[in-house]
């Protein structure tokens, strides 16, 4: 693999952007699914080398935004019981719930930690066999894997004080979402190389021919983001509508076989409310039912009366491309990284969170 720097050529972003220029003959409005994606084209200002027709909008590839409130009021809920340690990423902590967030319930003696990986939650309840533990398991299908071997792990190891609270979602039917609203703007889609490495690129071949988009998979770096601009501005000038990968160094067509193994030996797939969006169908992945006794749902019960706080945030806008973060009135002003009104302000995946750091801090 090239080492990093050649993906940030700026000799090459410039012509990429000529090429971009040079082919393009009427507007289009692309959307990136990934918000690793979103994070680079606000820190490289790539959209500023792009021509003024070409409209880049943002979608929900930030799995902690998408996250749903009532998901984060259960963590809640279970982080704060006294015999259990909570586990979780720590981008997850400040992510507000109906009243409060899991920093919160940190702060006032919860036993919530930090952890990289859901095999240290697998640890940490070998060593505290007097504790609960309990994982956050959030994610697309690029974490599915790991979560899915966890808990695979920790059935067979027999460790019966460890559960999964798990809000794993899949991109696909995302897509489909966004393409049948009535509000839909997006003409060609950049897919979340990520994604694709794990679950390969096959599954978004009917959906290109469904609805006639181009879909490019693509991957992270400023030459990256452009190439696949470029190969879907291509085709879009053209009248094609195929999936193609751009980001072919890491994605095969078929995936990682091994990694998909093991998501369908534990989850299955079922309905999943989105925040921002609503429930979008055949969108997320539940423990089968081989594996219920290690979910955090039915080992910790509870009835909860979630609802989004008001506020001016128009978070849910924007995680459907239809509005940009500094089209938010509190953008900046009341919701800041230190004080979010909404979860794309939290994680460094959040399309808000990106303009902030990139767009209005350094401008």
């Amino acid at each position: 693999m090239k080492f990093v720097d050649e993906y940030r050529n700026s000799k090459e972003a410039e012509l990429f952007a000529g090429a971009i220029a040079k082919t393009v003959t009427r507007p289009w409005t692309l959307m990136e699914i990934c918000g690793g994606q979103t994070h680079s084209i606000a820190k490289y200002s790539l959209q500023d080398l792009l021509p003024a027709n070409i409209t880049l909008l943002h979608g929900p590839g930030c799995p902690v935004c998408v996250t749903p409130v009532e998901q984060i009021d259960k963590a809640i809920h279970i982080a704060g019981l006294a015999n259990v340690i909570f586990c979780s990423f720590g981008d997850m902590l400040r992510v507000p719930g109906s009243d409060k967030d899991l920093l919160a319930v940190k702060s006032q003696g919860g036993d919530i930690r930090i952890v990289y990986s859901p095999m240290d939650a697998l640890k940490i309840a070998i060593d505290n066999p007097e504790k609960e533990v309990v994982f956050f398991a959030i994610g697309f299908e690029t974490t599915a894997p790991a979560n899915a071997m966890a808990i695979f792990k920790t059935k067979a190891d027999n460790i019966k004080n460890l559960s999964f609270l798990v809000s794993q979602v899949i991109v696909p039917p995302a897509i489909c979402s966004i393409l049948e609203s009535p509000k839909n703007r997006v003409q060609g889609f950049l897919a979340a190389g990520h994604v694709c490495t794990i679950m390969g690129y096959r599954e978004y071949e009917p959906i290109s021919k469904k609805h006639n988009i181009p879909i490019v998979v693509t991957g992270f770096e400023p030459l990256d983001i452009l190439q696949g601009i470029f190969m879907c501005v291509k085709q879009l000038e053209a009248g094609r509508a195929e999936v193609e990968n751009q980001y072919s160094r890491s994605v095969l067509k078929e995936g990682n076989l091994s990694a998909q193994k093991i998501i369908q030996e534990v989850f299955h797939i079922i309905p999943r409310q989105w925040r921002g969006i609503g429930k979008i169908e055949q969108s997320g992945l539940g423990l089968k039912d081989a594996y219920a006794s290690f979910d955090a749902e039915n080992r910790f019960p509870c009835k909860l009366q979630s609802q989004e706080r008001s506020t001016e945030c128009i978070s849910g806008l924007v995680l459907q491309g239809i509005k940009k973060p500094n089209d938010c009135p509190a953008f900046g002003k009341s919701c800041t990284p230190e004080s979010p009104l909404g979860a794309t302000m939290v994680s460094t995946e959040g399309a808000c969170a990106a303009y902030y750091r990139y767009q209005l801090i350094q401008s």
